[in-house]
């Protein structure tokens, strides 16, 4: 950036200026900030932190000169330094360092360390999730299809595995987690690293459900508010190390499930949960068309209640045309997982708080439901 002499810039304001430092996005990195000033003038910053320390840094701006020579004497203050020392560096740091400096342009560097402090809590607030090593969504295009059972059952099953698992209900108007597991009326603690999960057998669980005073409390709130819970549920309970966090969405493709897209950081993958009638598949298609555009890979399509299990013989009995969700992944080129057939028992132990697959390790419809379940991670390897 050109620069003309003046007496108000020191020599080092004005080569930061010309020369600004670390100038450029990060493509790898674990903090991210982007601030507008009263000025106008735009800000944004890229941290890699490692064991507490800045190793990288980059910075952008669209503003003037002063901005360039502020976001790039603010990076230079920051890079090779703890954490705390960072969140220590403020304005008069950044034009101390600068020398003479416009006293006009001194909200530069302000907005230089406003962002720089804001991509700090953007680090600090993804440590969590950081823990987690795969996450997974379970959604649907539409309600009654049996998604949260399947969110439910596929959590047991890798915690029947070994592996260590987290079951996030984000279904903020319809929470069905918590009365699947007996966990209704659970008060929730905090601990040193924000929200505790309540403990269901080794599967750490969280929902919304568990903040209502009765069940039969109706949450009314507006987009911004869900998101805001939504991101408290990702980024502030404290998950400890996890190998999977199984999300359980709420139907559609609304703001909840923008949130969770938007505000998980790396996602594995989606499953799509759909029912063999038409209107039920033609809802499905719309939840992978969003995936694709959100760039989230879909791990497969599951055909719940393909047919009905009778509790007697065990023959199984067509109730709706069967092949919907296997259409829909030749159609739309990914994996077709498997069908599920109704079975009274399954719903019998959700109303009971209770996983099937868990009571039920040798039962035919447990050992069907796991084969879908090992399908997930065969196709996806």
């Amino acid at each position: 950036m050109t620069v003309q002499a003046h007496t108000k810039y020191s020599e080092i304001a004005l080569d930061h200026a010309q020369n600004a430092r670390n100038y450029g996005s990060l493509s790898d990195f674990n903090g991210h900030a982007r601030i507008t000033g009263p000025c106008g003038d735009t800000m944004e910053f890229w941290l890699q932190i490692e064991e507490d320390v800045v190793r990288q840094i980059g910075f952008t701006t669209d503003g003037c000169a002063s901005s360039h020579a502020c976001g790039s004497m603010t990076t230079e203050l920051a890079l090779n330094h703890t954490i705390t020392e960072v969140l220590d560096i403020h304005q008069e740091n950044v034009l101390h360092a600068l020398g003479d400096f416009p006293e006009a342009s001194a909200h530069c560097a302000l907005l230089a360390t406003n962002t720089l402090h804001a991509a700090c809590k953007d680090y600090s607030d993804n440590q969590n999730l950081m823990r987690i090593r795969n996450k997974i969504v379970v959604l649907s295009g539409k309600g009654g299809v049996g998604k949260s059972t399947i969110a439910l059952n596929y959590a047991v099953s890798l915690m029947q595995e070994g592996k260590r698992v987290g079951l996030l209900d984000v279904d903020i108007h319809g929470p069905s987690i918590p009365t699947m597991l007996g966990l209704e009326n659970i008060p929730l603690e905090s601990g040193t690293h924000g929200l505790i999960p309540v403990d269901w057998k080794g599967i750490k669980v969280m929902s919304i459900g568990f903040l209502l005073q009765s069940p039969d409390d109706a949450v009314i709130w507006r987009g911004p508010r869900k998101s805001a819970v939504i991101k408290e549920f990702l980024r502030d309970v404290d998950w400890g190390d996890l190998d999977y966090l199984i999300i359980d969405s709420p139907p559609g493709t609304g703001d909840e499930l923008l949130s969770v897209f938007q505000l998980s950081g790396e996602i594995r993958g989606a499953i799509v949960v759909t029912t063999p009638q038409k209107i039920a598949a033609v809802d499905a298609r719309k939840s992978i068309t969003f995936c694709h555009q959100s760039q989230i890979p879909v791990l497969g399509v599951i055909e719940n209640m393909n047919g009905f299990t009778c509790p007697k013989c065990g023959e199984i009995t067509e109730i709706f045309p069967a092949g919907a969700g296997r259409r829909i992944a030749e159609e739309m080129k990914i994996p077709y997982l498997g069908s599920i057939p109704m079975d009274l028992r399954i719903a019998r132990k959700a109303d009971e708080g209770m996983a099937f697959v868990i009571q039920n390790p040798q039962d035919f419809a447990t050992q069907h439901m796991n084969q879908i379940f090992k399908q997930i991670h065969k196709e996806n390897t």
